[in-house]
């Protein structure tokens, strides 16, 4: 970076000062977009939870189906084998024949009270299936709405912003060559030690505006003077005067 011109203390701060608040506003810009896009991933992966579900209790309900038409048909098999077993009782020749058959007709009658209680078991677990499948379609189509408008939403948050947002990266670069490379390493580490990502505070009824602890009064003229670059001995950000806007040192 090419050497920043000679700047008394004040104009340091002033430089900083400058600097954070274009940051600020920066971060004001991404903590708007930044919290859309969250919640249209987490809506996104909700969805996708909801279709796996769906397919799963899908597949349930087409599994008793088939089930629930495996036993129909045993049961019109069962009532077709009990029709020839009770004709071929009309023709048999002795007992051995007629005990036979008649056990024959009671097995296929076994099989329908069977398949019939297999069928009553399917249907019942069917219904319990059916209607959790109808909640999870609701509630996935009402997220997919919900997802549609968050997209909207940020889609108009990206259009307004984007102008203002590129305009003050413009600033904040050219605002970056005003301060020598010592302070911007300064600056930006503690930026990124605060979530809020104030780095330059005023002080503000006594004091600090980062971490709101007492400042000293004789630290208040010192800050106020503006002979040199003063850290909240709190949380370290730099303390300025809050009429450092009103123009140059003495």
């Amino acid at each position: 970076m090419a050497a920043v011109k000679e700047q008394s203390i004040g104009d340091k701060l002033r430089a900083l000062h400058a600097l954070q608040q274009i940051d600020s506003k920066m971060g004001e810009i991404a903590i708007l977009k930044g919290e859309l896009p969250m919640e249209v991933s987490d809506l996104e992966d909700e969805i996708t939870g909801l279709k796996t579900r769906l397919k799963k209790l899908e597949n349930a309900v087409s599994e008793m189906d088939q089930e629930i038409l495996a036993h129909n048909t045993n049961i019109k098999e069962s009532e077709a084998l009990i029709l020839k077993y009770e004709k071929q009782l009309d023709n048999v020749k002795n007992n051995r024949e007629f005990d036979a058959l008649t056990k024959e007709v009671e097995l296929q009658k076994l099989e329908i009270q069977l398949s019939q209680k297999k069928i009553r078991e399917a249907n019942i677990a069917r219904e319990t299936k059916k209607e959790a499948l109808d909640v999870i379609a609701t509630k996935l189509n009402q997220r997919n709405k919900d997802v549609e408008n968050k997209k909207v939403e940020l889609s108009k948050i990206i259009e307004k912003t984007e102008k203002e947002e590129a305009k003050l990266l413009k600033e904040s670069d050219k605002a970056r060559k005003d301060i020598e490379d010592r302070l911007l390493v300064s600056y930006d580490k503690i930026r990124k030690t605060y979530r809020n990502g104030l780095a330059v505070v005023t002080v503000a009824r006594g004091a600090c505006g980062g971490c709101f602890n007492r400042i000293p009064p004789q630290l208040q003229i010192e800050i106020g003077v503006m002979k040199k670059i003063i850290a909240c001995e709190h949380c370290g950000r730099v303390l300025v005067d809050e009429s450092i806007l009103a123009g140059k040192d003495d």
